[in-house]
């Protein structure tokens, strides 16, 4: 279902999609304005998680990063993050939305809808 992006969180930033690691992470490159970016930056795709890439899970764990590179490889995207700072390993979390023919979508949403992903539970 197309939305807009929320706006309660703080920081709200442009990015462009330089890689997809599995069907819950990717790599962008955020542009913080005035000719500023950070690049290559590694972000977890929140609320989600989908299948590994390796080992028992590796078949729907590639299926999973597939259709993700579909959607968002090579593409601007509005990059929302939930907190300021870095997970567990290292990631930020981030809500990722995509325009498609004037609409908002968000990608975390279109992953749990496809079935690429399951919502996220704690372990």
């Amino acid at each position: 279902m197309a939305s807009e992006p929320r706006t309660e969180y703080l920081y709200h930033y442009k990015a462009q999609v330089v890689g997809v690691y599995d069907g819950d992470t990717i790599y962008v490159d955020i542009d913080l304005g005035l000719s500023t970016w950070i690049r290559h930056e590694k972000i977890r795709l929140a609320r989600i998680d989908a299948p590994e890439i390796r080992g028992k899970e590796r078949p729907a764990g590639v299926q999973a990063r597939e259709f993700l590179k579909k959607l968002v490889l090579n593409k601007s995207i509005l990059l929302v993050t939930i907190k300021d700072r870095r997970e567990k390993y290292g990631r930020y979390l981030g809500e990722i939305w995509l325009e498609e023919n004037g609409e908002w979508i968000n990608v975390n949403d279109r992953m749990l809808e496809a079935g690429m992903a399951e919502p996220y539970r704690r372990k």
